[in-house]
């Protein structure tokens, strides 16, 4: 037991609290990298208690966990005293609060919790602190050495250093690298070695001596255990994914063709950034398409039988509600959430929950609030890149992707909101796919680029800007025999 700790702690996390507490009494930086769902968190709460040095612990989290931070703080270690530094009135303690008084407030709490858009804007503030623990959540916020955040966050020095993620590598090595360079400065070289090195060889040459010898340097500061380890953790139940194949009608059919002959014309007529931005608008309208046509057209017409995927997100949800059950439902398209939410409320007798980038903290902390509570909204509908990391949602056991990413672990992250200790029942995945579509092209590239994650996964959508007219036709076209 860890004391002035309010939990238990399972073997596995144990271990982890022993490992950070170490290398933090070495000087080391540490990547907790644990799979999504196995209380990263609580080992890190746990860490600040077993290794209590004088000083306060600055945890610096996207905005859409921070009330989650300080809910589990308060949970767990309720002797803890704790700042958060967020919103307009943040230095409204004192209205000309300088660096000095600002570090002597920071100073009288054990924890002071931030995020990483702050970081930039109060760096003088923050850099005033004599901080002996900085801990990144969802670390692969720094994943690009050249922002503004990442150069900001390397400027906070703590002696402790700590980075908590579970995909430490997202899209390519180079952000391995970044998190190391911010955890143990200097351990991989210069990015430029680094590259010459590992990343393209293992990236384009699939080198296993490189990724042995990367994975030999990086292992004593990387600690990762999966779920789907039952030494690990046994009594997590199951996840069953499908793959849900919808076809297109027919006027969604039309439509996709359409965009195609539009698309495919523009490109073959213009090139450099102007045909990149051609066709990355160009594929966004598929995707349209292949939700509803109203998502294209956004004339507020009805929704209703006009869209193979949205009948059968219909028929899911009228089991799901019916059975008394929760789901989430996560898209990347906020303008398809809008629509979708008036067209569930009516369908449904209640509106669905809904949370995109534009809802402030404060709202988001009440949205995650209701859908816990046993009584409150069955479906909450989410917008892939605000809700999709670091929130708890385990009072859900279905879990529908509305339209595909090209990152396997984008969608993963998705998924473990729901899937993640806590969770008492088997948890059903569905992935809608068009039929016929680029979206069974996508579908068939993350299934091929799961099996190499550990090495790389792709790099997003700026891959298909390259191809040359004939290999997009190959991507893009709508296969004969696919619509309804």
């Amino acid at each position: 037991t860890v004391p002035g700790f309010a939990g238990e702690l399972r073997p596995y996390q144990e271990r982890g609290v022993s490992w950070l507490s170490f290398l933090g009494r070495l000087g080391l930086g540490a990547c907790l990298a644990d799979d999504m769902g196995l209380g990263k968190t609580a080992q890190l709460i746990a860490t600040v208690l077993v290794d209590a040095v004088p000083g306060p612990t600055l945890v610096v989290s996207p905005v859409s966990v921070l009330g989650n931070w300080a809910r589990e703080l308060e949970r767990f270690a309720p002797g803890l005293s704790v700042m958060v530094h967020h919103g307009r009135d943040r230095h409204a303690d004192s209205d000309d609060e300088g660096t000095a008084g600002f570090a002597e407030r920071a100073g009288g709490h054990d924890v002071v919790l931030t995020t990483y858009s702050l970081v930039a804007r109060d760096l003088e503030h923050l850099t005033a602190v004599p901080w002996t623990r900085v801990v990144l959540d969802e670390a692969q916020q720094v994943k690009n050495p050249g922002t503004a955040q990442a150069k900001a966050i390397a400027q906070i020095r703590a002696p402790r250093r700590v980075a908590l993620t579970g995909t430490p590598v997202e899209n390519r090595l180079a952000e391995l690298w970044s998190l190391m360079q911010v955890l143990n400065p200097g351990l991989l070289g210069t990015m430029s070695s680094f590259k010459d090195r590992f990343a393209r060889p293992i990236e384009r040459d699939h080198d296993e001596a490189a990724t042995a010898t990367l994975k030999a340097v990086t292992g004593p500061f990387v600690l990762r255990r999966l779920k789907t380890d039952r030494s690990i953790i046994d009594d997590l139940p199951d996840k069953v994914e499908q793959t849900d194949r919808c076809p297109l009608t027919r006027e969604q059919a039309t439509l996709y063709q359409a965009v195609v002959d539009e698309l495919l014309e523009g490109a073959a007529a213009t090139d450099g950034i102007t045909r990149r931005g051609l066709v990355l608008a160009g594929i966004a309208k598929l995707k349209q398409v292949c939700n509803h046509p109203a998502h294209l057209l956004r004339d507020g017409s009805v929704l209703a039988n006009r869209s193979g995927k949205l009948n059968r997100v219909e028929e899911l949800l009228d089991e799901i509600v019916d059975a008394g059950d929760k789901a989430l439902l996560f898209t990347q398209f906020t303008g398809w959430g809008e629509l979708l939410v008036p067209h569930l409320a009516r369908r449904y007798g209640a509106e669905p929950l809904w949370l995109h980038g534009g809802v402030p903290r404060a709202r988001r902390d009440e949205l995650v609030a209701a859908f816990d509570d046993a009584s409150g909204p069955q479906l909450f509908l989410l917008s892939l890149k605000a809700g999709g990391t670091g929130l708890n949602l385990t009072a859900a056991s279905h879990v529908v992707h509305l339209d595909r990413w090209w990152n396997p672990a984008v969608e993963d992250q998705a998924t473990d909101r729901a899937y993640r200790i806590g969770q008492r029942r088997t948890v059903l995945v569905h992935k809608l796919v068009s039929s016929g579509t680029i979206e069974e092209r996508i579908d068939e590239m993350i299934t091929n680029k799961r099996a190499l994650a550990e090495r790389v996964v792709g790099a997003g959508e700026a891959w298909v800007t390259e191809l040359s007219t004939d290999e997009l036709r190959a991507v893009i076209s709508l296969r004969l025999g696919d619509a309804a």
